[in-house]
């Protein structure tokens, strides 16, 4: 599993499986994100069972399922909160981790923390492709 941190608090990787928990708990992760829908795959870990296993583990578990054309400003304050109210480093997972880097990139472009410019070389600087992400943000009132 390639991991891409963000910044201290916040990293991203693919889909993750239950035995990728106890590592993600190693390396001082509090909270695992799911942002990928049950389902999306036929091989694909059911969230119930990386649930279980993180708290298991003690870690807190989000499941917070997002396609691209169902994201909403509602569902990146959503994860903007986990973020926002966890004890320490998050760590957010979905296929291959662009879903989850594009709510955090949308939350801090909403938050006026990033600009649209910026939007492409950060992704870029992280190894993601958030082409998506622009093209999502200029259709979301012109961003």
């Amino acid at each position: 599993m390639r991991v891409a941190c963000i910044n201290e608090r916040f990293s991203v990787a693919g889909q993750m499986t239950s035995t990728d928990v106890a590592e993600v708990a190693a390396a001082g992760f509090c909270a695992i994100v799911n942002n990928r829908p049950d389902e999306e795959e036929p091989a694909q870990p059911h969230s119930q069972i990386i649930q279980a296993t993180a708290e298991d583990e003690g870690l807190c578990y989000f499941h917070l399922p997002v396609r691209g054309p169902d994201i909403t400003d509602d569902k990146v304050r959503a994860f903007q909160k986990v973020l926002e109210s966890s004890n320490g480093p998050v760590f957010a997972h979905c296929r291959s981790g662009t879903r989850s880097l594009t709510l955090f990139v949308i939350g801090e472009m909403l938050d006026g923390r990033m600009r649209a410019d910026d939007v492409i070389p950060f992704g870029v600087r992280h190894g993601f492709d958030l082409s998506g992400t622009a093209a999502w943000l200029h259709s979301h009132s012109g961003r």
